[in-house]
C-alpha cells in the first residue's frame, strides 16, 4: 500500500489526539460502552488468536501470520505501536495471498464512524483506535485475526474479545511497571487477563519461573486446555534447521529468517498457537513461514538506503525497537552470535523514551560493544535526552558518548575506527519510536 501525500486517515488521528489522551487510562468500560453504540462489531470476528506479553508477541503474531498465509488462509493482523503510520496497525486479510495494510479510505471511514458513536465522551485515543480494529475486521472477511495487546492484559482495549480461538503469552519481564506492576508476577497476572474460561492459551518460554507459575495456575483454575514451552512443546537448532516438537511428532523445518536465537523459542509458540486454534499444519507449510516471515524494526537487517548510504563503508547495520532489559540480553545475545561467526567492532546508536529501564537495557552489551552513542527521537515529548541517556550508559559499564542524530553518530564510529578493523557492525535501537525514524529517513518503510 503506497499512502496518498495527504493521508486523510492520519489527519482524522491527529484530531482526535487534540480532544483525547494519547496515553494509557486502563480499563474496559468506555471500550465497552463504544463497541455498543457500534452493534459490538468485537462480536462478529473470525477465530481469534490474541497475543500478549512483554517481549517476544510482535515476532509470534509475525510467525503466526505467515504460517497462517502460508497454509492458504486469509488473516487480519492487527498491531500496536506502528513504526511510521497509523496503517501499519491494520493488515486486511486477502484471500489466496498475502495481507495488506488498510486503505487509507477505508481507514478514515472506520475512524469517523468510531468517533461519531463515541460522540466527544471521554476516551483514550488507542480504544478508539482498537474499536476501530474491530469494526474493520468484522466488516471484511477473513479466515482468522491475529490481535496483539497494546498493554497488559486484564484491562487492555483488545481484551474484550468473549473466546478466542487461543490465547499466546509470551515472556514476562519487568516493563511499563507504572501500569502493571512492579515485580514479575504482577505483571504475569495482568497478561494472563488475556485467558478466557475453557479457550486454549499456550505459554511461551518464561525467563521467571515466578511468571510462569502465575500463568499456568490462572489457565488451570480457567479450565484452559494449556501447552507450556519446554513441556509440551518445544524447539531448537540442529544441523542448521529447526526441530519443533509437540504432542503431533517431530518437524524438521527451515530456520527463521528472523535471526537471534530467541526467534526458535517465538516460532515454537506460533505454531503451537496455530495449531491449538484449530489450524492444520504441514511440515511443508512451517517450512514455507520461516523463510518468508517479516518484522520490520526487530532486528532487521539494513542492507541500503539513504541512511544506510551515510554510514561506515561495509559496515553492518541492524535495527531493533527491543527497549527493556528482557529486550537488551536477547538482543545482546544475538550479536554476540554474529561475533562468533563473523568479528566485527560492534556499535551502538540508542535512543530511549523515559519510561523504560536505560541501565538493565545497557548493561547486556557491557562486555560485547567498543562504545556506544546516544541520539534524540524525533517527535516524543518522553525521550531521554541523549546525555542523560549517555550516563546511564556509562553507569552499566560503557564507553559512551552523546551525538545529535545517527548520521552523526555514523561519523564518530568513522573517527573512531582503528587502522586495519574489518568494517564494523552497528546496532542502531532502544525504542520503536527511533527505529520507525530510522525507518522513514532510510526511506524503507514497512510494507
Amino acid at each position: 500500500m503506497t499512502l496518498p501525500a495527504t493521508s486523510e486517515a492520519a489527519k482524522i488521528i491527529d484530531d482526535l489526539l487534540t480532544l483525547h489522551p494519547k496515553g494509557f487510562d486502563l480499563s474496559l468500560d468506555r471500550i465497552t460502552r463504544l463497541l455498543d453504540r457500534l452493534g459490538n462489531p468485537h462480536l462478529r470476528l473470525p477465530p481469534v488468536i490474541h497475543v500478549a506479553g512483554t517481549n517476544g508477541k510482535g515476532s509470534v503474531v509475525a510467525f503466526s501470520r505467515a504460517l497462517l498465509e502460508a497454509a492458504g488462509f486469509s488473516v487480519h493482523v492487527h498491531i500496536s505501536p506502528h513504526l511510521i503510520n497509523w496503517h501499519e496497525r491494520y493488515r486486511i486479510g486477502v484471500q489466496g495471498g498475502p495481507g495488506q495494510l488498510v486503505d487509507d479510505a477505508l481507514l478514515a471511514d472506520a475512524l469517523r464512524r468510531v468517533a461519531d458513536a463515541n460522540a466527544g465522551e471521554k476516551i483514550t485515543v488507542f480504544e478508539i483506535l482498537t474499536a476501530v480494529t474491530f469494526v474493520l475486521f468484522s466488516e471484511q472477511p477473513a479466515d482468522v485475526a491475529i490481535i496483539e495487546v497494546g498493554l497488559g492484559g486484564r484491562f487492555d482495549a483488545t481484551n474484550v474479545i468473549p473466546k478466542p480461538a487461543v490465547s499466546v503469552v509470551m515472556p514476562i519481564s519487568l516493563d511499563h511497571q507504572a501500569y502493571l506492576g512492579d515485580r514479575v508476577e504482577l505483571i504475569a497476572a495482568e497478561k494472563a487477563g488475556i485467558m478466557k474460561r475453557g479457550a486454549p492459551v499456550v505459554i511461551g518460554h518464561q525467563e521467571f519461573e515466578a511468571a510462569r507459575e502465575v500463568l499456568i495456575a490462572t489457565a488451570e483454575r480457567l479450565g484452559c486446555p494449556l501447552s507450556v514451552f519446554g513441556q509440551d512443546f518445544s524447539a531448537h537448532e540442529e544441523m542448521g534447521r529447526l526441530i519443533y516438537q509437540d504432542d503431533s511428532g517431530l518437524s524438521d523445518i527451515a530456520l527463521p529468517r528472523l535471526p537471534g536465537r530467541h526467534q526458535y523459542g517465538n516460532a515454537a509458540a506460533a505454531i503451537r498457537a496455530v495449531r491449538a486454534a484449530g489450524f492444520e499444519l504441514t511440515e511443508e507449510i512451517m517450512d514455507k513461514a520461516m523463510t518468508s516471515v517479516e518484522w520490520a524494526g526487530r532486528l532487521q537487517r539494513l542492507n541500503e538506503g539513504k541512511l544506510v548510504a551515510e554510514s561506515p563503508a561495509g559496515a553492518e547495520i541492524w535495527l531493533d525497537g527491543g527497549h527493556n532489559p528482557g529486550a537488551g540480553e536477547v538482543i545482546a545475545e544475538a550479536m554476540a552470535g554474529f561475533e562468533e561467526r563473523q568479528p566485527r567492532p560492534l556499535y551502538l546508536i540508542i535512543g530511549m523514551i523515559n519510561t523504560k529501564e536505560p541501565v538493565g537495557y545497557f548493561q547486556a552489551f557491557k562486555d560485547l560493544t567498543r562504545k556506544a552513542f546516544t541520539v534524540p527521537i524525533r517527535n516524543s515529548d518522553a525521550a531521554i535526552d541523549p546525555l542523560a541517556l549517555a550516563v546511564s550508559a556509562a553507569e552499566a559499564g560503557l564507553d559512551a558518548s552523546a551525538t545529535s542524530s545517527v548520521v552523526q553518530a555514523f561519523e564518530q564510529i568513522k573517527a573512531d575506527l582503528k587502522p586495519g578493523d574489518p568494517p564494523p557492525r552497528i546496532l542502531i535501537g532502544g525504542s520503536l519510536y527511533l527505529a520507525g525514524d530510522v525507518l522513514s529517513d532510510n526511506g524503507t518503510p514497512p510494507r
